[in-house]
């Protein structure tokens, strides 16, 4: 029996609970927003008042009681507003991200705010009324001065339940549900296998009809919709024991970024950083594998195809293009997949240097499970299928652990190469040639686990993977791949960083 279930909450940055339910916002979070909105009140406060002195003893045309009535009632709702966001304000500003206790009054205060906007949007309907009264015969002025603040309060009501939905946590109910009674339950017990079954299947359901929106410009067939659920279900369980909220991540990225400077102010010998690790051979010639490694990058930026090659040249590059549109390639190069007017083959040509003859396969095919030619919603769909999964090597190693979205596009290239024969009708035609693999981010990734795949088979391989993502190997397998796999990483890239 667990007594004590704070493991399920972070006590630094916990997100707010209001209403019985825990919402995707921390204390912290109205700083700026509230900050924005007393400005805004303030202005608005002190141009009524204006307006009020100014026509004071004015308002005897029909109407003008009205008038007088509400403009007097909106100054004592907006002073009552200025009190209560300057109250919120003051309070999210106690404390620090680790200490949210002296903000421990905060809920009370947004009960406060959240209730005034009741008055306010019947005074808004008032007002919205008054303006579009014919009857009114007033001076134009004070007419166009409540129609402006209508439309203030309108907006600043309807930017408020916008607010409201985007913080608006599905799962808040869930979370407090199980935080509030966690302390008396048995975990080994039915009923509460059958609370974390509820609350993982929906947290599951959640992020999934998140994932969808977020793609809901791409074809959604078999292979997406299986992303989709692996994603759903890698989220569901990677933020069921947390209690994190959006301004969390932002904070903890920029505590990374203030580490990440400090280590960089701490400078490494060129030699030191690349034979850091015992396990890596001693590189007599730093510049030799430098420049080895400039020249494999052409091929992964190659990559790209022609949108990358019209970026680097963006006044020659269709000029250029265009000769070679229209070229046959050899009938005995094997092309899958779909290049219009060969215009990515024409720039890989261009990139790299090559010539037609020094193909043997190309491959545009594109899809959630394989790596071609880049497709952002598809690279982002393999990054976000997070997951670990066993990579055995026979021999080498037993229990090494792989980044699942990326091995299973390392898994598709790894059967085309073998079971297609495409690797064997290589050597076969070039047998003094060696085998390189590269790639760039999400490619570097694939190529850095094709290269341990492959490595049995081609004890000669190398692989030059350019900014790899993090997270994509277990330490086993880090420290056997640095024997042949050369990463390259530029600045403070914070995707393999």
């Amino acid at each position: 029996v667990l007594k004590n279930c704070s493991y399920n909450r972070v006590p630094a940055m916990p997100g707010m609970v209001l209403f019985g339910r825990r919402w995707a916002i921390g204390s912290d979070d109205f700083v700026f927003p509230g900050a924005f909105e007393l400005f805004i009140r303030l202005i608005w406060w002190i141009g009524i008042l204006v307006l009020y002195s100014i026509h004071k003893g004015q308002f005897n045309c029909a109407g003008g009681g009205l008038l007088h009535s509400y403009l007097l009632v909106l100054l004592v709702l907006l002073a009552a507003i200025i009190c209560a966001l300057s109250s919120i304000l003051y309070i999210s500003m106690q404390g620090t991200i680790s200490n949210p206790g002296p903000r421990k009054s905060l809920p009370k205060l947004l009960y406060l705010r959240l209730a005034l906007y009741l008055p306010e949007l019947v005074w808004a309907v008032v007002g919205a009324i008054w303006v579009s009264d014919s009857r009114v015969n007033c001076e134009r002025t004070m007419i166009s001065a409540i129609f402006g603040t209508v439309i203030a309060s309108w907006a600043i009501i309807i930017f408020t339940v916008v607010a409201v939905v985007i913080v608006f946590d599905p799962l808040g109910g869930k979370k407090t549900f199980y935080i509030a009674h966690c302390p008396n339950r048995n975990l080994e017990s039915s009923q509460s296998g059958q609370l974390f079954y509820n609350v993982k299947k929906t947290a599951t359901r959640v992020w999934e009809k998140r994932i969808r929106l977020l793609f809901c410009c791409i074809v959604q067939d078999d292979d997406h919709r299986v992303a989709f659920t692996s994603i759903a279900e890698l989220f569901g369980s990677y933020f069921s024991d947390t209690d994190l909220v959006p301004s969390d991540v932002a904070a903890g990225l920029t505590l990374l970024h203030q580490e990440q400077d400090k280590v960089e102010n701490c400078p490494k010998e060129p030699e030191e950083v690349l034979t850091q690790s015992p396990l890596s051979p001693v590189v007599n010639d730093l510049d030799e594998e430098l420049e080895n490694a400039a020249h494999y990058m052409k091929f992964a930026a190659a990559a790209y195809g022609w949108p990358y090659y019209v970026m680097a040249n963006p006044f020659t590059a269709l000029c250029k293009l265009k000769s070679d549109c229209c070229r046959r390639t050899p009938a005995e190069t094997d092309i899958i997949g779909d290049d219009c007017f060969s215009m990515h083959f024409g720039s890989i040509l261009k990139i790299t240097g090559l010539q037609y003859r020094d193909f043997i396969h190309i491959s545009f095919h594109n899809k959630v499970s394989s790596v071609g030619r880049k497709k952002i919603y598809q690279d982002i769909l393999t990054d976000l299928s997070a997951d670990c999964e066993n990579l055995t090597l026979e021999d080498v190693l037993e229990n090494g652990l792989v980044h699942k979205g990326i091995t299973q596009a390392a898994n598709y290239i790894y059967r085309r190469l073998i079971n297609d024969g495409i690797l064997n009708q290589a050597f076969t035609i070039a047998p003094e040639y060696k085998l390189v693999v590269v790639g760039h981010s999400l490619g570097g990734g694939t190529a850095s686990i094709l290269a341990i795949m492959l490595k049995n088979a081609f004890p000669n391989l190398k692989c030059y993977a350019f900014s790899p993502p993090g997270g994509l190997l277990s330490k086993s397998l880090a420290d056997y791949s640095k024997q042949f796999i050369v990463s390259v990483i530029v600045g403070k890239d914070v995707v393999p960083r």
